[in-house]
């Protein structure tokens, strides 16, 4: 019985070796990174209906030409993962770069012209990988989801109980804006951009000079605490990505060691280096030469003198 926690086969680890030199290289990204913006350039080609319909064919070559070289890379970056196909797929960059180009593949995608020029532009995203600050602004933007949810949620409940207050206090004198509860709604999320705020202020006091307050508190909440609270979050967000991001510097003291209950992604990150640590060695000891071991001489014996006095 195979044990399954054993090395992968020679052949598999040097595939795995040779992919990773080729990924792994500067000239291979900056091609890369080259192809993807040759072919944002293309699609930006595309939008001219002249010259779309004069260079028809040779547009349609061009974007074979795309599709084979972004399917190699991907079965490099594959390859690369050939001793280990698990750590291909807990990669997010890996996923999304193989969703992209495998997309291109699938026939119902393909008849639909409006959905594959939005895969193709997908394509474009891809250059995130090869652009470390873009990268982090990606990571930051999805880390904070979780904090804008909730923002969303309580901008919405604030929304609703200001635009109900407006539809009391303003429908019969200014229909216009507060005629009915989606027409507040509308105008109170214009003001909370401030866009027609002295306009907004002006009306009111032709109503009721306390609608200077109902304005004053809106605005106070909504454009002054819930969007300062919405940059924490996002600034927040992006202190950690770039902390994941950024290697630490020689010479720092090392991480406090991070328990078992910890973030899920950092444990995966310290798995990934511990494999990448043992692949290394595994590699250094496959060239290192295997040394003869030496048979020590066996010890002559030690005659032992008889005492004259003590009894035999």
């Amino acid at each position: 019985m195979t044990d399954p926690a054993a090395p992968a086969p020679r052949r598999l680890r040097a595939v795995a070796g040779r992919c990773r030199e080729i990924t792994e290289a500067r000239w291979f990204a900056a091609l890369v990174f080259t192809l993807i913006l040759a072919n944002a350039a293309v699609l930006g080609v595309e939008t001219y209906s002249g010259l779309a319909e004069r260079w028809h064919l040779a547009l349609r070559v061009v974007e074979y030409g795309f599709l084979a070289a972004f399917t190699v890379e991907i079965l490099l970056r594959a390859g690369a993962h050939a001793d280990r196909p698990g750590a291909f797929f807990r990669d997010p960059w890996n996923l999304f770069d193989l969703a992209v180009v495998l997309s291109a593949y699938l026939p119902f995608l393909r008849e639909n012209g409006t959905v594959l020029r939005l895969l193709r532009l997908a394509r474009v995203l891809r250059a995130a990988r090869f652009l470390p600050q873009l990268r982090i602004v990606l990571v930051a933007v999805a880390r904070s989801l979780p904090g804008t949810v909730s923002f969303l949620l309580v901008g919405g409940l604030l929304l609703y109980l200001y635009s109900m207050v407006g539809w009391i206090c303003f429908s019969a004198s200014d229909p216009e804006h507060f005629g009915s509860l989606g027409r507040a709604v509308l105008t109170l999320f214009l003001l909370m951009t401030l866009d027609g705020l002295g306009d907004a202020v002006r009306a009111g006091l032709e109503i009721s000079r306390w609608s200077i307050l109902y304005y004053a508190s809106y605005v106070l909440f909504a454009s002054f605490v819930l969007v300062n609270v919405l940059i924490g979050v996002v600034i927040t967000s992006l202190d950690e990505a770039r902390s994941l991001e950024d290697p630490p510097e020689p010479g720092s003291p090392a991480p406090a060691a991070v328990p078992l209950t910890g973030d899920p992604a950092v444990l995966r990150d310290r798995i990934a280096a511990a494999r990448r640590a043992l692949d290394d060695l595994e590699r250094a000891l496959a060239a290192a030469p295997v040394e003869r071991a030496v048979t020590a001489p066996a010890p002559e014996p030690v005659a032992v003198r008889a005492d004259p006095g003590h009894p035999r």
